[in-house]
C-alpha cells in the first residue's frame, strides 16, 4: 500500500494505491474533504474506493498518480458548477 495526503485550495485529498487482494496489482481509491478554517480535516464530499471500477495497475505509482488525478478532476467539475458571486446574491434577493 502506498497513501498520499495533499491540499488543493479547500480540499484535502487523501490518495491510496491498496494492494489487491487476490491476484497482482493495485487499485486507486481517494477521498476529498472540503475543509474550513474551524475544522482541518473538514467535511467529506468525495470518496471512491475502487476507482476505475477496481482496474488493477501494475505499480502503486500508477494508482495513486490515477487517483490524486481523479480528486482533481473532480474539484474541477465543482469549481465549474458553482455559480458565480454575483449570481449567488442575486438568487438570495
Amino acid at each position: 500500500m502506498k497513501f498520499e495526503e495533499r491540499v488543493e485550495g479547500d480540499y484535502l485529498i487523501y490518495a491510496g494505491a491498496l494492494d489487491v487482494l487476490r491476484g497482482d496489482g493495485y487499485i486507486g481509491a481517494v477521498v476529498v474533504n472540503r475543509t474550513s478554517r474551524q475544522h482541518r480535516r473538514g467535511q467529506e464530499v468525495f470518496r471512491d474506493e475502487s476507482l476505475a471500477c477496481g482496474h488493477r495497475w501494475s505499480s502503486a505509482d500508477e494508482a495513486l498518480m490515477f487517483a490524486l488525478g481523479r480528486a482533481r478532476e473532480w474539484i474541477t467539475q465543482q469549481g465549474r458548477q458553482a455559480p458565480e458571486r454575483g449570481d449567488q446574491r442575486a438568487m438570495q434577493r
